[in-house]
């Protein structure tokens, strides 16, 4: 069963490839009905007999005539239902009884209806059915109440019928497989966003976690080399810096690679992501590394988003590992988090020595996106994603980051971060 099954799968879609070849055996087909139609009388003693008559030669070159132009019938149907329709006139008017030449009328009003729209299908189908009909009944040579004439009548109305029905389903059954495929299309597309918006964000968070805690480990080892031969004392506490640096970088890279997990994974990350309620620690980090904070907090202690937390904290951690990099030994930072109406102005400000990138003093990013030719961020060299990050982060809020040398020397970051995030989570 399911051999012959394939097979006539395979047949189907190779008539469907070579569409001509199916017109062909069509022709073929109603060349030898209408034959065989011919040899019979309608009107014997004890009903239609076969073999009662003989069909005239104009008769017989008039089927094959027809059968021949079926087989253009998908490329020029109005054509071909034009010439058959004209030749099954003519024999209406002089056959004796007539030979059924009208069946080629019938299959070429049949393609007409599934293959152009319903009110074409309509009008050339009333046309022919009246004209067919009507030379039927008032030139042909029998009564015109006869079932012959009705015959006509009948079949011309259903392949008119028949042929929209057919369009109709083909046109439906397109338009399904349209929408499906318009939907798959529509499920990889957001999916390939998904995915992409989900590498962006992992990128971004290792870039933050391993520019904060390397920089520390940097700082620390430097120390320690210095002073490893005088003052051994702190040599070993710089190290204990580095290993203690070196251990949260690992833990929050843990739990940032454990996104990465399948759900059924074991030991997936169960911390939750940093904030400013961690902030005090974070400072301390940077305290122990060398470098003076100063943080000043007028934010109710309320709890922002969670989204608006996190990329907060990202930010004061990653402006506070450039001051580290690049503002020099002698540098100090403030950090002040405020709350004013429905925003939160997060400001990183050191005194170090100005960074040589940004030759346009400083840099604005509002929501949709950096003005032209602004620098990518303010880490010498140009080989840094920092500022890139927070420009990230804020714009994916709907926020505001400005950055660039302050005057007199020193550095200032400032974001501005609606406490009302686009994704509908507000406090």
């Amino acid at each position: 069963m399911t051999s012959l099954a394939s097979g006539f799968a395979r047949s189907q879609r190779w008539l469907r490839e070579h569409p001509l070849a199916l017109d062909g055996s069509l022709a073929v087909t109603v060349l030898i009905c209408m034959v065989i139609g011919s040899f019979a009388e309608p009107y014997g003693k004890h009903g239609p007999e076969f073999g009662a008559r003989t069909p005239e030669l104009r008769s017989v070159l008039l089927i094959a005539v027809v059968s021949a132009a079926l087989v253009l019938r998908r490329s020029r149907p109005m054509c071909v239902l034009l010439f058959t329709g004209l030749l099954s006139v003519i024999e209406l008017i002089v056959g004796d009884p007539a030979a059924p030449v009208v069946m080629s009328a019938v299959i070429a009003l049949y393609t007409v209806g599934s293959r152009t729209d319903r009110p074409t299908t309509w009008r050339v189908g009333l046309l022919a059915m009246t004209v067919l009909t009507g030379t039927a009944m008032f030139f042909g040579s029998t009564p015109w109440y006869t079932q012959e004439n009705l015959g006509i009548f009948a079949w011309t109305g259903m392949a008119a019928a028949a042929g929209d029905a057919v369009r109709s389903r083909r046109a439906f059954v397109d338009a399904i497989r349209e929408r499906a495929e318009r939907a798959e299309r529509t499920r990889e597309e957001e999916a390939r966003r998904r995915v992409a918006e989900e590498r962006l964000r992992i990128a971004r968070d290792l870039h933050d976690v391993v520019a904060h805690h390397i920089a520390l480990v940097n700082v620390q080892a430097g120390v320690a080399a210095h002073v490893m031969d005088r003052r051994p004392d702190q040599a070993k506490e710089a190290l204990a810096h580095v290993r203690e640096a070196s251990r949260s970088a690992l833990n929050e890279l843990r739990a940032t690679v454990g996104l990465l997990r399948q759900s059924g994974d074991p030991e997936a990350p169960t911390e939750p992501a940093p904030g400013l309620d961690v902030l005090d620690a974070l400072v301390t980090t940077f305290r122990q590394a060398g470098l003076p904070v100063e943080v000043a907090r007028a934010d109710d202690g309320a709890r922002p988003p969670s989204a608006v937390d996190l990329a907060a904290y990202r930010i004061i951690q990653e402006a506070l590992t450039n001051v580290q990099k690049h503002a020099g030994r002698e540098a100090t930072a403030e950090v002040s988090v405020i709350r004013v109406g429905a925003t939160l102005e997060v400001t990183v400000l050191d005194n170090g020595k100005a960074p040589e990138l940004c030759p346009a003093g400083c840099e604005e990013v509002h929501p949709g996106g950096p003005p032209p030719g602004a620098g990518a961020h303010p880490e010498p060299g140009g080989g840094g994603h920092g500022l890139l990050g927070m420009r990230e982060r804020v714009t994916a809020l709907g926020g505001r980051l400005s950055a660039g040398p302050r005057y007199g020397g020193g550095f200032r970051v400032q974001a501005i971060l609606p406490l009302t995030v686009r994704t509908g989570e507000n406090r």
